[in-house]
């Protein structure tokens, strides 16, 4: 198959998601184009079945905001006609399934039909997709797709709730490659950020409000107390600044380590003891996934698609949003005793292995091949009519 993939090239879930799946269904024999604004973060090498095409967004004082969905839909209409593309996976409803939408009448002028398949990755649908501005785009983008997946069962609900859905939508979880994660390496430096009778906890995200970043200072500060330990922080966002005075009030301020956005997420993984992902909102929690694939056990709040992917007692422990003590407690039972932290970094890589890649691909290719032959069936009886 010739698939064109549309996502936010960024550090976020739902671009590195898409990424990794284009790289994946390219080992898989599939042609695989990605459309964006700049290449995705996760995207090193293209070779001769992977393609980026830039979307360029012309500067025009006539506008105030440069439209980058006319952008992006025009490119759409110029890439499927010059490569034959077969399938569009749009991931994140706005303005991609929208964009995608005007693509695919724009191509029907032209007599050419294509399916589009939307995900629903989470913030696209609880927090810009609820709101009144966007709703009604939203509806309309995902009603308008041939095929709407959603990351979680909880994302999966969260829309049917917030919103007038006629289409029927299908759960494809996230995933991960166990194959190519390195579990150990070299120059390893752990000694850089800890000493050998420390514990190393971390943390990965893009340090928005829904993280609940001072939740992950205030777990950590309860922690210190009883065993010695370090914080790493990585990721940047609006919280940022807020969490570094944080630590400086509670007098921590040594014992935690902002590095920022980072390409290195194997390398800190691979030295880390513990996962904290205290959350008010997850779609689905891929940081913990990826966290458990390195053998890292997840404390986490048990909000949103988290408890699909956090196991309560075996990968780690949930608790109720903003319920510090229970994380703080729940993080000393495993960090304590040696063997209690191995048998949970054991049970978190087997934990992580249900949502191999190998497992999870496949069912976006079966997705893929319904849309293209119902889309085949219904210009055949066109024809014949």
């Amino acid at each position: 198959m010739k698939i064109a993939i549309v996502c936010y090239p960024t550090f976020g879930g739902s671009g590195v998601v898409a990424t990794e799946l284009g790289i994946a269904l390219s080992k898989r024999g599939h042609e695989v184009h990605f459309i964006t604004y700049k290449q995705p973060v996760r995207l090193d090498l293209l070779n001769e079945k992977i393609f980026f095409h830039e979307v360029n967004v012309p500067e025009y004082p006539l506008f105030h905001f440069q439209p980058y969905e006319l952008a992006l839909s025009s490119k759409l209409v110029n890439i499927i006609k010059a490569y034959h593309i077969d399938v569009l996976h749009v991931h994140y409803a706005i303005p991609h399934a929208y964009a995608g939408y005007m693509a695919k009448k724009m191509l029907q002028q032209d007599g050419i039909t294509i399916p589009m398949v939307t995900t629903l990755h989470g913030t696209d649908i609880t927090l810009v997709g609820s709101h009144p501005f966007y709703k009604p785009a939203v509806t309309f983008s995902i009603n308008k797709s041939d095929v709407v997946t959603s990351v979680s069962q909880s994302l999966k609900d969260d829309t049917n709730r917030l919103f007038d859905i006629k289409r029927k939508i299908q759960v494809i979880p996230n995933f991960i490659d166990i194959n190519t994660l390195k579990d150990s390496f070299t120059d390893c430096q752990r000694g850089l950020m800890a000493t050998e009778e420390e514990r190393i906890i971390t943390h990965i995200s893009n340090m928005r409000e829904v993280k609940c970043i001072p939740d992950v200072i205030k777990t950590f500060n309860e922690i210190q107390k009883h065993i010695p330990s370090k914080l790493i922080m990585v990721g940047e966002g609006p919280e940022r600044g807020p969490a570094e005075l944080l630590c400086e009030q509670l007098g921590i301020a040594s014992k935690v380590i902002f590095l920022g956005n980072s390409n290195e997420i194997d390398k800190i993984l691979c030295f880390s003891d513990l996962f904290l992902l205290p959350s008010k909102a997850e779609s689905f929690g891929l940081a913990a996934l990826e966290a458990m694939a390195h053998g890292v056990p997840v404390i986490s709040s048990n909000a949103g698609g988290l408890a699909e992917v956090n196991t309560h007692g075996y990968s780690g422990y949930m608790s109720d949003v903003g319920d510090i003590d229970a994380m703080a407690a729940n993080a000393l039972s495993i960090l304590k005793e040696r063997e209690t932290l191995d048998l949970f970094k054991k049970q978190a890589r087997l934990q992580a292995q249900q949502f191999a890649i190998e497992r999870v691909v496949p069912m976006y290719e079966e997705v893929y091949l319904k849309a293209i032959n119902r889309i085949k069936q219904v210009a055949s009886k066109s024809i014949s009519k």
